[in-house]
């Protein structure tokens, strides 16, 4: 309970304060591109996307592989390890109404950023914990909050978050996209799955899409 209030007080002070030059730019930017890209990677998929999908603000939410090496992967080659991907979604989202710092909040209370190359039961590099930033912007962001959580001692051990330039995106095949939505009844959606967005909708109640 300690940790979760030290990151939301975290997370309060940048967006009063800290960042309130970049989210005037990230607005003004809004006003011209309309929408804009953040690509994250937190362990399985399918759990990122469900969690993303109900956030307001999100227009599209893209399950996929980068960080790669090897050309238009395919879920078995990524899953073997020695592709470099990672599985990551891809948002595409509306600055004006969820700002880059409230979509990093979600990302980082959502998963375990400490464990390298594991989430849980699913271990490996295609499960580490990434943030691929699209602009000079988003990797400022990124790099300040990731400093501040770690030296808010919010967990145990530090975070292990990769930060980088995103390359190539790969969007997975059909049947991982919206997989949650399509297959309710199977087992790590049951048990997996569908307790962590229940958790996630408590915790980011005033996020969620009506």
């Amino acid at each position: 309970m300690r940790k979760m209030k030290t990151i939301a007080l975290l997370f309060g002070i940048f967006i009063l304060v800290g960042l309130n030059m970049n989210f005037k730019s990230e607005n003004l930017m809004a006003q011209e591109d309309h929408y804009k890209k953040a690509t994250f990677g937190s362990g399985c998929f399918w759990c990122t996307e469900a969690i993303f999908k109900e956030v307001k603000g999100i227009k599209e939410v893209t399950s996929g592989y980068s960080g790669g090496e090897v050309k238009n992967p395919a879920y078995r080659e990524v899953c073997s390890g020695t592709t470099g991907h990672a599985e990551v979604i891809q948002l595409t989202y509306d600055p004006r109404e969820v700002s880059y710092t409230e979509l990093l909040e979600i990302f980082w209370r959502t998963h375990d950023p400490t464990t390298l190359n594991r989430q849980g039961a699913d271990v490996g590099t295609q499960y580490r914990s990434v943030i691929f930033y699209h602009d000079e912007e988003q990797k400022h962001i990124a790099e300040q909050v990731k400093k501040e959580l770690n030296k808010s001692g919010a967990w145990d051990k530090p975070i292990v978050t990769e930060i980088t330039e995103i390359d190539k995106f790969y969007a997975a095949e059909e049947y991982h996209q919206d997989y949650f939505e399509k297959n309710p009844t199977e087992g790590y959606c049951q048990f997996v799955i569908g307790p962590k967005i229940e958790k996630f909708k408590k915790v980011f109640s005033e996020k969620l899409k009506e």
